[in-house]
């Protein structure tokens, strides 16, 4: 079993229709929403995390494709950068998943692993050390 965290976009066409359903039904996946909103545009994001086969989560993706779902890899999205980062720890009190920490030495740490992309910590950075890639 693997796990990889995806961003589907989907386009104002396709929002209404039952992509995600299909995951469970058709590929036989867990998956798990950590975030999804539809823009002003009409456009829907979900942020997924799918658990499964590698080999069914790659037919699970082209079949994602074909429907016209945009796929990006999530488990990058997000991105520290420790020589401009102060270790003032204002991302820890913000992140909801909890991917910011300090280590023993105090120094801010950052685990993708954790990151749901809510984006809290984009804007929170006095000295922009954090950006986002999505």
């Amino acid at each position: 079993m693997v796990t990889e965290k995806l961003m589907l976009i989907f386009p104002p066409n396709i929002v209404k229709k039952p992509v995600v359903y299909r995951i469970v039904k058709d590929f036989d996946l867990e998956f798990n929403i950590l975030r999804a909103e539809i823009t002003s545009d009409l456009e829907g994001k979900m942020l997924l995390e799918i658990k499964g086969s590698k080999e069914r989560i790659n037919e699970c993706k082209s079949y994602l494709v074909k429907e016209g779902v945009e796929l990006e890899e999530a488990a990058k999205g997000i991105i520290l950068d420790k020589d401009k980062c102060v270790n003032c720890g204002i991302c820890i009190s913000l992140c909801l998943g909890k991917a910011f920490y300090l280590k023993d030495n105090y120094e801010v740490n950052f685990d993708q692993n954790k990151c749901i992309l809510c984006g809290l910590c984009l804007n929170c950075c006095p000295v922009k050390a954090i950006k986002s890639k999505i």
